[in-house]
């Protein structure tokens, strides 16, 4: 009997003290790794294959669901990542339109996320929905910030923009005019098209017809090379800028020739090695590129890759203070994972630094953010800020 009570203490002691490695956190992941936005989705989903199972000690669970680029998809994901799957949070979507659509469904469940939509609007203005929305992409005013400033550096005085008819692109009008004007740059006209469309011929020759300085894009993906190529087979030879969610090598494949000299602001990732020496991601951006390399071959990097890969850094610091506060799979551990990430303060990743606050869920500087130009069919750094 005595040793019986003695192996019972014993197994007593040895349940309250398992590290927290026991403890398994589910993380739903909801990409677009087919459809129009897949040129952002397989990059999220590759950073992803390459993520530890162990964060800050905590073990980790991953549930991998592809939206097909439909936000109607992306909710039925959500939903059954939640109900069927009980997730601790959920990683994606991967743009914009996919996460406007599964912000009430999370918020309702009590969920944080962490998505790689770049529109200031998932998480601006913050209301009882949105503070269970994070994001490691860059808001609307760090993008266009940096676009605004090379222009009138450039001495750009009129401006034209075809946009993706979308969120993003609504989004990108309004920052776009309200900056832009604020800096003496007039608005000439701005056109819309699908992102599905196979030529925007009729909108370039609007735009062209306006004669500005310069011309803005505002898509995501291979979508921004379609008004890019009519722009070009129309002979525009003026400046063409980009909206910075097309940053990858499908965009440089798909636009050959027709997108040289086109400058858009972006993360750092795609091009740390032209970094300054000292520059705050380079050294996280080095170790980051060897890996992804590595496993997916030179030329593969892409922002959305990095994205994702920010946000194993945060995980890394979010999860050991979580789960002192409450178990996975309830509510209590929802929420102190939430107030984690909120808390987060100069997490150093491969795009930026993030601080987040309870008004910034992005916690991005102007750090993360410079201008590249296509030169010869690969990223160059134009500008990066001072530092």
């Amino acid at each position: 009997m005595k040793r019986l009570i003695v192996v019972l203490c014993l197994l007593l002691a040895l349940t309250f003290c398992l590290p927290a490695i026991a403890q398994e956190v589910t993380i739903g992941i909801d990409f677009s790794t087919t459809g129009a936005s897949s040129t952002l989705g397989i990059p999220n989903k590759n950073a992803m294959m390459i993520a530890p199972t162990t964060l800050g000690g905590v073990k980790v669970k991953y549930i991998y669901l592809d939206d097909q680029s439909d936000p109607s998809i992306a909710v039925q994901n959500v939903k059954r990542l939640i109900s069927q799957d009980n997730i601790d949070m959920l990683i994606g979507p991967s743009v914009t339109p996919t996460t406007m659509a599964i912000i009430e469904t999370v918020a309702e469940a009590k969920v944080p996320i962490v998505t790689y939509g770049s529109t200031s609007r998932l998480v601006l203005p913050m209301d009882a929905k949105k503070r269970w929305v994070f994001k490691t992409t860059p808001n609307d005013d760090i993008f266009c910030g940096a676009l605004v400033n090379q222009m009138v550096n450039k001495g750009v005085k009129t401006l034209a923009m075809i946009v993706v008819d979308d969120p993003f692109g609504e989004s990108w009008v309004e920052v776009t005019t309200r900056m832009a004007t604020a800096k003496g740059i007039k608005i000439l006209g701005i056109e819309k098209f699908r992102r599905d469309d196979s030529s925007a011929t009729a909108q370039a020759l609007k735009v062209m017809q306006l004669k500005p300085d310069a011309i803005l894009i505002a898509a995501v993906g291979t979508p921004a090379v379609t008004p890019h190529k009519s722009l070009y087979e129309r002979g525009y030879k003026g400046k063409i800028y980009h909206a910075g969610g097309m940053v990858n090598i499908d965009f440089l494949r798909v636009g050959g020739k027709a997108v040289e000299g086109a400058f858009s602001p972006t993360p750092p990732l795609v091009v740390t090695e032209q970094l300054p020496d000292g520059y705050p991601t380079k050294k996280e951006g080095l170790l980051f590129l060897k890996k992804y390399e590595e496993k997916y071959g030179a030329g593969t990097r892409s922002q959305y890759a990095g994205h994702v890969w920010d946000t194993v850094k945060l995980l890394e610091v979010a999860l050991p203070i979580a789960i002192k506060k409450g178990k996975p799979g309830t509510v209590q551990f929802r929420e102190a994972l939430r107030d984690a990430l909120e808390q987060a303060k100069n997490i150093r990743g491969v795009q930026a630094v993030y601080t987040m606050t309870p008004q910034d869920h992005s916690g991005i500087d102007k750090f993360g953010m410079v201008m590249v130009r296509v030169e010869n069919g690969t990223w160059k750094l134009d500008e990066a800020p001072k530092f």
